[in-house]
């Protein structure tokens, strides 16, 4: 079964594109380049007729229920949170070292600070990886890390409540041309990064898992150093869904040794 939704790609300049992330020192407030409204197909997984292989689809989808129901009172979860997740990447993916350096909490709510992410991307460009491998871990270590298959591994959940609006699509990688990428900067008051976006191309084939539960949980590829493609993402706008729930969501990023 096929959904319609709109996303919003983005599109060829000769200048250099940038987000600006809590722009003018606003907390919250993001100023973005130029965005190209578009209608797509997206394929529910749940369907049964994909079948997903981590390995050459950059996604998995499996069920991994938390301990952790309450994300947003204090950061008492973080540590017990962090072992689950660094112990279901050594099952799901044979993980050796896992290092969570980042979860984000994005509520569809316009009073939000953060709210999902509607333009088609993926987080890090090659050099905007090895840029943040350094930040992390220091040149030094970084550079052994490099001499090893490393990678920055996404997960994205639902919290609260099952995801009846804006739910994350995801398109599969051999359906992607390498011309339909390009570098975006991402400014930051502090630091700069850069990410990749995508360009609209009607061959792109969207899924997505349909009513996602808390219990659910995607395992995405953002950048591997033995050149498992990183898969483009965004939320999506699905036509016929109640847009008045808001959408409540936690993306945890780690980097992986394997």
């Amino acid at each position: 079964m096929q959904a319609t939704a709109m996303v919003n790609y983005h599109v060829t300049s000769d200048k250099q594109q940038a987000f600006h992330i809590d722009a003018n020192g606003e907390k919250g407030k993001i100023v973005s380049p130029e965005l190209a409204p578009t209608q797509v197909k997206v394929k529910d997984v749940r369907d049964g007729n994909i079948q997903l292989n981590f390995w050459e689809d950059s996604l998995l989808y499996v069920q991994s229920p938390s301990v952790i129901k309450d994300f947003t009172q204090s950061q008492d979860w973080r540590e017990t949170y962090n072992a689950e997740l660094s112990r279901l990447l050594a099952e799901q993916l044979g993980a050796k070292e896992v290092i969570i350096f980042d979860h984000t909490i994005r509520i569809d709510d316009p009073n939000s600070d953060r709210k999902p992410a509607r333009n088609v991307h993926s987080d890090y460009s090659a050099c905007g990886a090895i840029k943040r491998l350094e930040d992390i871990l220091g040149a030094e270590e970084a550079k052994k890390w490099q001499d090893q298959h490393f990678a920055f591994v996404n997960l994205w959940r639902p919290i609260q409540a099952p995801i009846v609006s804006a739910p994350l699509g995801f398109i599969r990688p051999k359906s992607v041309s390498e011309k339909d990428w390009l570098l975006l900067q991402l400014i930051y008051p502090d630091r700069i990064g850069q990410i990749m976006g995508l360009t609209a191309n009607a061959a792109h084939d969207w899924i997505y898992l349909s009513n996602m539960t808390p219990d659910d949980i995607a395992i995405f590829n953002i950048f591997d150093s033995k050149a498992l493609p990183s898969i483009g993402h965004s939320a999506l706008d699905v036509m016929g869904q109640n847009n008045q729930a808001f959408r409540r969501s936690i993306e945890s990023r780690t980097l992986v040794r394997y």
